[in-house]
């Protein structure tokens, strides 16, 4: 699939680039992942800091081109899906496809890290940091805010991609807390396919969740992350 028909906007911007990989703090023994190279604008500096680098593209066309500017690097680079890679790896460092955001943080909830530095757009880091009760809090809030101290640290321009978006991007720091499992993950997006319905009607509809508590007529889009993570791991 070609990284245009997935949302792509190629990351140019190599002053960006670096206060990327800066806060990524990458130290000596750090397993660090890449996934989506696009050109290979962040790779190549990543390259010069990371002892082990493994980067994915899931272009064939970007994954020429990010192969030719590693020339002579000892980057493990990969064609395909780095969300299937079984690899290791202690801090992830991207600029990802707007499409597959949602996508990263489902993974990135059941994966094992000290940290991830991250391009997302800025109207989706609203929506991971909504806080309970407010319109943007569904059930990828809940899920990120269980799984992770989210911190923004700084907002990127469109004049920093080629093409330019139409929206502003946000370099965005993940410090896990809890692992998700697949399961629990799948548990809170049903939870909250029904957000507007009250809490005990969904539970009793879904088959989830401590049948000795009682929510009244609470619905689930003001349960807190950490009631959504107790009850969906019951």
């Amino acid at each position: 699939m070609k990284r245009r028909r997935l949302g792509q906007h190629y990351l140019v911007d190599d002053e960006v680039a670096e206060r990327m990989v800066g806060y990524a703090d990458i130290r000596p023994g750090d397993r660090v992942l890449e996934i989506g190279t696009g050109r290979g604008n962040l790779t190549t500096k990543l390259a010069v800091l990371a002892g082990s680098l493994e980067a994915y593209e899931i272009d064939t066309d970007n994954y020429a081109a990010t192969k030719d500017a590693l020339t002579g690097s000892r980057v493990r680079l990969h064609l395909g899906d780095g969300f299937a890679s079984k690899h290791q790896f202690d801090v992830l460092v991207s600029s990802l496809p707007y499409s597959e955001s949602s996508t990263f943080v489902e993974w990135l909830a059941g994966s094992d890290y000290k940290r991830a530095v991250v391009l997302l757009q800025e109207d989706f880091v609203r929506k991971l940091t909504a806080s309970p009760g407010t319109r943007d809090y569904r059930g990828i809030s809940a899920l990120a805010q269980i799984s992770a101290r989210i911190t923004e640290l700084e907002r990127v321009g469109r004049r920093a991609f080629s093409p330019a978006p139409k929206v502003t991007s946000v370099v965005t720091l993940f410090q896990p807390l809890l692992k998700v499992s697949h399961t629990e993950a799948s548990r809170i997006g049903k939870l909250f396919s029904l957000r507007r319905r009250q809490v005990d009607s969904v539970l009793a509809e879904l088959g989830i969740g401590r049948s000795s508590v009682r929510y009244g007529t609470r619905r689930v889009y003001a349960l807190d992350p950490g009631e959504v993570h107790s009850l969906c791991t019951a």
